[in-house]
Parts: C-alpha cells; sequence; structure tokens
C-alpha cells in the first residue's frame, strides 16, 4: 500500500481552488451550459498536482488548517 504524505498549498494555491469551485451563474443564451463547479474543481486539483507531485484523486482534507491535505505523493524521492 502507498503511504500517504501531508501537503501544505499557499494562500495563493488554496485561493486559486476556492475560485475554481464556485458555481457560474446561468445566463439564458445559446452559449452551451457552463461547466459543474465538480469539474472545475478537478481540474484545479489536477493543475495543483502537477505543481506539488501528488495523486490528485488521492486527495484527503486535514480537518485543522484548510492549506493541509494528505495524498499519495508522485515523487520518486519521499
Amino acid at each position: 500500500m502507498t503511504e500517504r504524505k501531508e501537503f501544505t498549498m499557499t494562500k495563493e494555491q488554496l485561493k486559486k481552488l476556492l475560485i475554481a469551485c464556485q458555481p457560474v451563474p446561468l445566463i439564458m443564451l445559446q452559449c452551451g451550459m457552463p461547466e459543474s463547479p465538480q469539474k472545475k474543481a478537478n481540474r484545479a486539483w489536477k493543475k495543483l498536482d502537477k505543481e506539488m507531485g501528488f495523486e490528485h484523486m488521492s486527495v484527503r482534507p486535514v480537518i485543522d488548517d484548510p492549506h493541509k491535505f494528505t495524498a499519495i505523493s508522485t515523487n520518486k524521492t519521499d
């Protein structure tokens, strides 16, 4: 079994993630449906995993601090 590691986001990384999770208003035009907040959040986590070196689908929050989470590391040196 792969071991989990604790990661800490910067304030800027957390801000980008929270903005990505926000819903967008649906405007009744012929522009199509906007992306769901879940899809945007998944994309934001995937981008963050490339910066920090973890599997984005393995993220679990650390309750005490919104900047911290655990995930499976993809760095071979860990």
